[in-house]
């Protein structure tokens, strides 16, 4: 017999893989609806700047080549152009475009309007979910939008 403390770890671990199920099957539908892979949005939603593209592979846990093939697929449809590093001329960066940082803003919204949370948790709900991610992912970035909501709750 399983004690207590592991029979709720193992229903954790059945929510959360439910909840990786629904995000996927969310990403899909809107790599659908948009005509690219899921791949292409991830990109485009981790193109917060002008970002190397050993960088990006790194964020998306990918091969170099991948991004070079994700670097390719952004320019062709002229979402995003490669240029040098400042620093390091040997260094590539993509940078998104005009037309990049448009579809990147339609595809996040798409999918945060589409997300569980935004459609079963109140806002403290989703700043707490948020601490308690970060909390268990070690090297994740603090969310400045759950710690000003949470300095919100704490003052009001």
């Amino acid at each position: 017999m399983r004690s207590a403390e592991d029979q709720l770890d193992l229903d954790v671990l059945d929510a959360v893989a439910g909840l990786l199920a629904r995000l996927i099957a969310v990403g899909e539908q809107a790599s659908k609806e948009f005509g690219v892979p899921p791949f292409f949005m991830k990109a485009l939603h981790l193109l917060d700047g002008p970002l190397a593209m050993k960088e990006l592979g790194q964020r998306m846990h990918c091969d170099p080549s991948f991004v070079t093939g994700i670097a390719d697929m952004l320019e062709e449809r002229g979402l995003a152009v490669r240029e040098p590093d400042p620093a390091d001329r040997r260094v590539k960066r993509l940078v998104l475009t005009d037309a990049g940082l448009e579809m990147k803003r339609l595809v996040e919204d798409v999918v945060v309007a589409r997300s569980p949370w935004r459609q079963a948790l109140t806002l403290d709900e989703r700043a707490a979910l948020v601490g308690l991610i970060r909390k268990m992912v070690p090297g994740e970035p603090a969310s400045p939008a759950a710690a000003e909501h949470g300095e919100a709750l704490k003052v009001g």
